[in-house]
């Protein structure tokens, strides 16, 4: 019988992991199956025991569980203690293990897929959710010349920022005022409801990146605004959803999967 895996949250029906992960394992020959799971939004836990239960090996998590599937596992990974969130769970035996690969995802895609290297660069992360959080730790690793937070609630960047070594600066939007940055990442979730953070004008550099963690049909609010503002290159959050599963699948099975390949093809997709 195949392994069993799947995505869960709620809503979960839009997921593209089930793609993603059928393409993964068709390309290094592994007997598995993964599925979508909606969970009620007071039963993520009996939703998750009941899938591990019946022979499941691990979950991916999406919103809004992160969160509990972080109070959920019973051994967590550096990355998810830093995140304080775990998008996935890999059942082994009694333990729970939890990780966090969303940030791994954003840098894998950064990287790999779009040639920024981090390093040296003026970042700035838009948003102090958990979305942000989830990769502050990665960017601080790849060591930017510099990382500012920014948010329309100062105490809950700065808050953000203090858990973190090295603290990141932390501003609000209008403090960025005659500021540019090489690699501007919204973190955001103003794009998911057409808006677009009161970013002043000129804040991308010359041959900026602007990167939009959302991901869709079409342009974001942030990424148009960023086009007419001259940033040299625009990307959403495909790439960093693909990269972010990729890590997922070598957690749970050891091997890596050619993750361009199935990024081309949801780009082609996309498209149609």
């Amino acid at each position: 019988m195949p392994d069993q895996y799947a995505v869960i949250g709620n809503p979960v029906e839009h997921s593209k992991s089930p793609l993603i992960h059928a393409e993964f394992a068709r390309q290094t020959g592994q007997d598995m199956v993964y599925s979508r799971l909606l969970a009620p939004k007071d039963a993520f836990v009996a939703t998750a025991n009941a899938f591990r239960a019946r022979g499941g090996r691990g979950l991916n998590v999406t919103l809004p569980f992160k969160e509990e599937a972080f109070r959920f596992a019973t051994l967590l990974s550096a990355r998810a203690r830093a995140a304080q969130a775990v998008n996935t769970l890999k059942f082994d035996g009694d333990a729970i293990l939890g990780d966090n690969t969303d940030g791994a995802g954003l840098v894998n895609d950064l990287v790999r897929n779009l040639g920024c290297t981090v390093s040296g660069l003026r970042v700035l992360l838009l948003g102090a959710g958990g979305a942000a959080r989830g990769v502050i730790e990665p960017l601080l690793e790849r060591r930017p010349a510099q990382l500012v937070l920014a948010n329309r609630t100062p105490g809950k960047a700065l808050h953000l920022a203090q858990g973190f070594a090295g603290v990141p600066e932390a501003v609000t939007y209008g403090a960025l005022v005659g500021r540019a940055f090489d690699l501007v990442v919204n973190a955001t979730s103003a794009s998911l409801a057409g808006e677009l953070p009161p970013l002043p004008p000129r804040v991308f550099a010359r041959g900026a990146l602007a990167y939009d963690m959302m991901y869709g049909r079409g342009e974001t609010p942030f990424l148009a605004f960023a086009r007419g503002e001259g940033a040299a290159t625009l990307a959403d959050g495909l790439g960093m959803l693909v990269e972010q599963a990729a890590e997922s699948f070598f957690i749970w099975r050891g091997l890596r999967p050619d993750s361009g390949v199935v990024l081309r093809q949801l780009r082609q997709a996309n498209r149609v």
